[in-house]
């Protein structure tokens, strides 16, 4: 859900399935800020150089201007929704492949 859909002024949503192997690689969103709610899988987050774990209904908070990114670093794929307000154009949010490296993977735009 990009800015301005469904009524949409202040809120981008996303569903993200990140394949086994993959990363969203480390980035940042100098005026929103956004949480992760991870739905199924496992990974590791990482947020202002903080590194956790995080699984099945794990939900992490990133303030504006906060480096962050998700590895699934398991055997299944990880799949998380993340909100962002102010809004984050789909634009900026997948102007990165997620899975360059990971053989097979097929980046959906």
């Amino acid at each position: 859900m990009d800015a301005g859909d469904l009524g949409s002024r202040n809120l981008a949503v996303t569903w993200v399935e990140v394949p086994p192997g993959a990363e969203q690689r480390a980035h940042s969103h100098a005026e929103s800020e956004q949480v992760y709610v991870i739905v199924h899988g496992r990974g590791r987050m990482s947020v202002a150089g903080d590194v956790e774990e995080v699984g099945e209904g794990d939900l992490v908070f990133i303030p504006p201007a906060t480096q962050h990114g998700i590895v699934n670093h398991g055997s299944e794929p990880l799949v998380y929704v993340a909100a962002a307000s102010p809004p984050v154009s789909m634009q900026e949010l997948y102007s990165a492949e997620l899975a360059p490296d990971v053989a097979d993977y097929v980046e959906d735009q």
